[in-house]
């Protein structure tokens, strides 16, 4: 089967007289899932300690034969199901979901559901091939649903937020996901939706806001995978670990199960937990073939331990499927710390193209582009890109591209300001994450700030020693140079 689907609804007239469409779920109540009777094995967690959920997350996940259940429902039901009730599908499903129903719209143009349906499953499919091209064909489904029913389609409208945080375009995002809450105020699939563009805006208070309104009206799988999201960001890593774990656990689909694994091998990595790391992206790709994402991480962490040739194959078999920009530059960073510059020119070319053709069909990638010529192209650049970036989109990944950037140009005293946003919850940097705080730690050692720079670059290597094969080598030489502190009355002795 092919990535990309025949676009059939494309030239679809809109004059034929209106169709009774078929009868949709509604978004905000998907279908339910049958029940299936799997022998199922489960391991009581007797803490939640993030290495005891990361680590026991494998060993809740259900296996075993089916025992004579009920037939399975065909991939476009399935994928249907994912789609209106916001959990993720395998690219095989989405692909039939896309195809049938660009044949029935194709007989019944004026179904607006239908329409909908296409929209939001072609936004899907565009973010799991980092393909930008499916953008414009969902943009196009989603208005011909709003022009076919402009009046309480909130389905449409949820259809346009999440395509609108596909492009990184975040304040439309909002804007479409508050149209479509005060259409349908308990319609639990559009807070998700809202909760993504208000990160991305850095609104952390919106975000919470909108997580607490999220769990009073669904409970669930899906609704803990984007409570984690949610906890990882405030620094909440054991709770956004069993989250992750309790939606794992009761994840119904391959693919859905294998994207909360994924994520949970992302909280390992994150935390420098390699082995625990390595099973769950290993896992994740066991169980959907298609998970890149997955793929990518194993990247990271063979070449953490050593596995340099097999990381590298992870790396490119992740950006043959799924060409996503930072993983273009990640491996091109890879290839650079072995040795090999001209194969890093290669990806970092391979990068800046990926960047124009999103830019083509309106998505962002300003932010990766801005990192990557921060550290390895113009940093001049970077500021202008992402002082543009930060004016639209002030969220703490961005505030921490901006300082690193200034600091390369050698703005140091403005750098500290927005390094402080990355890290600091009150600032909104809640995230723990190593290489933020490695990008302010080397600013405070520019600033001759030698304690707090001390401070910052060992808590760096203590939440993952491994973050970066470039910075983390960087961090370890700083440290060096650092030296212990001096022993005397009144000195910093961090």
């Amino acid at each position: 089967m092919e990535d990309k689907p025949v676009d059939q609804s494309a030239d679809t007239p809109l004059d034929k007289p209106v169709d009774e469409p078929e009868e949709q779920p509604a978004v905000d109540d998907p279908p339910q899932e049958p029940r299936r009777r799997t022998v199922r094995r489960r391991l009581l967690l007797a803490s939640v300690a993030g290495s005891a959920v990361l680590g026991g997350l494998l060993a809740l996940l259900p296996w075993g034969g089916e025992d004579g259940g009920p037939p399975q429902p065909a991939p476009g039901a399935r994928a249907l199901t994912a789609v209106t009730s916001g959990v993720p599908a395998s690219l095989p499903d989405l692909q039939v979901l896309i195809e049938e129903r660009g044949r029935h719209l194709g007989k019944h143009p004026r179904d607006a559901a239908s329409w909908a349906v296409l929209g939001a499953a072609q936004v899907e499919q565009g973010r799991r091939l980092a393909d930008p091209a499916y953008y414009p064909r969902a943009e196009k489904a989603l208005r011909t649903s709003l022009k076919v029913r402009p009046e309480r389609n909130a389905a449409a409208l949820r259809g346009l937020a999440a395509l609108a945080n596909a492009r990184r375009d975040f304040a439309a995002a909002r804007k479409w996901g508050e149209a479509a809450r005060k259409l349908e105020p308990k319609a639990w699939t559009t807070y998700p939706l809202l909760i993504e563009a208000c990160a991305g805006l850095g609104d952390h208070k919106a975000v919470g806001r909108m997580l607490d309104r999220l769990t009073e009206l669904r409970t669930g799988r899906a609704v803990m995978a984007h409570a984690a999201a949610v906890y990882r960001d405030r620094g909440w890593r054991e709770d956004a670990a069993a989250q992750l774990a309790d939606a794992a656990a009761a994840a119904v689909e391959p693919a859905e199960r294998a994207a909360y694994v994924e994520r949970a091998g992302q909280l390992a990595w994150e935390r420098g937990d390699l082995q625990d790391a390595l099973r769950h992206f290993q896992e994740a790709v066991r169980l959907d073939p298609d998970q890149r994402a997955a793929q990518a991480g194993q990247g990271r962490v063979l070449a953490a331990l050593g596995r340099t040739t097999e990381a590298l194959s992870a790396y490119r078999v992740a950006l043959e499927k799924q060409p996503r920009p930072e993983y273009a530059l990640e491996l091109g960073e890879l290839y650079a710390s072995v040795g090999m510059p001209e194969a890093a020119k290669v990806q970092y070319d391979l990068l800046r193209e990926r960047v124009r053709e999103a830019a083509a069909h309106g998505v962002d990638e300003d932010l990766v582009l801005g990192r990557y010529e921060a550290d390895h192209g113009d940093p001049e650049a970077a500021v202008r890109r992402l002082r543009a970036e930060w004016r639209q989109h002030p969220s703490t990944a961005v505030a921490d591209a901006l300082g690193w950037a200034l600091h390369r140009t050698g703005e140091h005293e403005e750098a500290l300001d927005y390094a402080v946003r990355a890290t600091e919850g009150e600032r909104g940097g809640g995230v723990r994450s190593a290489l933020y705080v490695y990008h302010r730690g080397m600013i405070e050692r520019a600033l001759e700030e030698h304690g707090a720079a001390r401070r910052r670059l060992r808590e760096a290597m203590q939440i993952n020693p491994y973050f970066s094969p470039l910075g983390a080598r960087e961090a370890k030489a700083a440290l060096a140079r650092l030296g212990e502190p001096p022993v005397e009355a009144g000195a910093d002795v961090s």
